[in-house]
């Protein structure tokens, strides 16, 4: 159990890994389907990403803490021709998506289950073509900022991985966690913010399909804020 522990041992994920416990079904297709998908971190990554999928992709996109997975299977399904790389620690979300890949699949997609920082720090430098990062947990308690994901430190890993020109995205409903992304990516000086009035922040992306978290946010009357950073 300890080593266990070790082994799972992350740097920037915080809080519950799992909910309630997988169906049967579940729990069978994520067993056969998740080892076909999962990025293998104990191998080198390839100089080219794009070798990682069975798809002939021409671009590849990172998304971190994709949830329910609407919005990677939307994009994967809108733009066939780009590889995506999902990550979701959450056991329950994981398995959803992975059923649905099931039902519905998809060749331009690979998966890891853990901690974002590993991927990022495996990947090859100017090797993706954007990253989302889409409803984080905001921890709103001002002693659990230090957990938030966007961070100076992760931030030098956003602009190590990305090409010049690439966009890095993110999406909250908190207003204190919008404001300090802002602060963040004009305190590092390697992105720029693409807005130049109100609209370009409140106006979701380009064939946003939405999300669970989001609706939920919209009902409690919290509108989000829809960021995007060019890598310099």
């Amino acid at each position: 159990m300890t080593e266990a522990r070790r082994e799972r041992s992350t740097e920037a994920f915080f809080g519950r890994r799992s909910g309630k416990a997988l169906r049967p079904l579940q729990r069978s297709i994520r067993d056969e389907l998740l080892p076909l998908l999962k990025l293998d971190l104990a191998t080198p990554a390839p100089a080219d990403l794009r070798s990682l999928f069975s798809a002939e992709v021409e671009t590849v996109r990172l998304e971190i803490g994709f949830g329910g997975g609407e919005h990677l299977l939307h994009e994967a399904g809108r733009c066939p021709k780009s590889g995506f790389i999902g990550v979701e620690p959450f056991v329950n979300s994981m398995a959803k998506l992975v059923v649905d890949l099931h039902e519905n699949p998809l060749l331009n997609i690979r998966l890891y289950d853990d901690d974002a920082t590993q991927v990022l720090d495996w990947l090859p430098a100017n090797s993706l073509d954007g990253i989302d990062l889409f409803y984080p947990d905001p921890w709103p308690k001002r002693k659990h900022w230090k957990r938030r994901f966007v961070s100076q430190k992760n931030l030098d890993r956003f602009a190590r991985v990305l090409k010049s020109g690439s966009r890095f995205r993110f999406a909250s409903d908190i207003d204190t966690y919008v404001n300090w992304t802002l602060q963040h990516c004009h305190a590092h000086g390697e992105f720029e913010w693409q807005a130049e009035t109100s609209a370009d922040w409140h106006t979701p992306y380009e064939a946003w399909p939405g999300t669970r978290y989001e609706q939920k946010a919209h009902r409690e009357g919290r509108i989000g804020g829809y960021l995007t950073f060019l890598r310099l």
